[in-house]
């Protein structure tokens, strides 16, 4: 099963949105958005802040924000 993803952020004082399409692969959409995330960080070299997370058109914002703030172990 795939699941549309799409990322509102602020880079450089400009606001972008990226919208792409990610399987499962039994995880669940904050896990995927968050792993995106991390990637799309490293490669925008002035990240400032997440906006909004949307997965299949509902928002997931405050979950993804949970696993960059939680602890690593």
């Amino acid at each position: 099963m795939n699941i549309s993803i799409e990322i509102h952020f602020i880079s450089a004082d400009n606001k972008i949105m990226q919208r792409d399409e990610f399987p499962l692969r039994r995880r669940k959409p904050e896990e995927v958005a968050f792993e995106w995330l991390k990637q799309i960080r490293r490669e925008m070299p002035y990240f400032e802040e997440v906006v909004l997370v949307k997965a299949d058109g509902e928002d997931i914002t405050e979950l993804v924000r949970k696993f960059d703030e939680a602890p690593l172990d």
